[in-house]
């Protein structure tokens, strides 16, 4: 029988507040609203000796980048094949997406390299983000999965993992 050991961080203080509209396949859209969305962040490894701890504040530090860069944004997924830019002027961002157009303020959008902002693809690009930004980190041998889960309210989710 295999042991591991999970390490679980998840905290106030690093939800971020947002906005987006996920897009249906039939392009049909949600009305643009928000969440306050919060992340939760699950290491497992084989070993928790204490040559191997992981540091809790480094993981926080990582999640709270990303919360400081989405809090109080815009979510727009520029690969959803309903969205299509129109101006990226660096003073305002317009849009159009499932037929209708937005004008944005560009520092108050966050563009994301998905097809959709839904809890499933946050999940996966604060992964993504994560794992850029820890590197090694959550690169060592000890680690067996990471995992990123987003609830954008009490009770509703989705999470990504990746095993080793």
């Amino acid at each position: 029988m295999s042991e591991s050991y999970e390490i679980r961080v998840r905290k106030e203080a690093l939800k971020f507040a947002s906005s987006h509209m996920t897009v249906f396949p039939d392009g049909t859209k949600e009305a643009l609203h928000g969440h306050n969305y919060v992340p939760s962040l699950t290491v497992r490894v084989r070993d928790a000796s204490f040559e191997a701890t992981i540091p809790f504040s480094r993981l926080k530090a990582g999640m709270r980048k990303i919360a400081a860069a989405w809090d109080e944004k815009v979510l727009v997924a520029t690969r959803n094949p309903h969205h299509e830019t129109l101006r990226d002027d660096g003073q305002e961002f317009e849009f159009r997406l499932c037929g209708k157009r937005y004008v944005l303020p560009a520092d108050e959008v966050v563009l994301l390299d998905t097809d959709n902002i839904s809890c499933e693809t946050l999940a996966r690009a604060y992964f993504d983000l994560l794992n850029a930004d820890l590197g090694d980190e959550l690169q060592s041998p000890n680690i067996l999965a990471v995992s990123v889960f987003i609830e954008e309210t009490p009770g509703q989710g989705a999470a990504f993992q990746r095993e080793r």
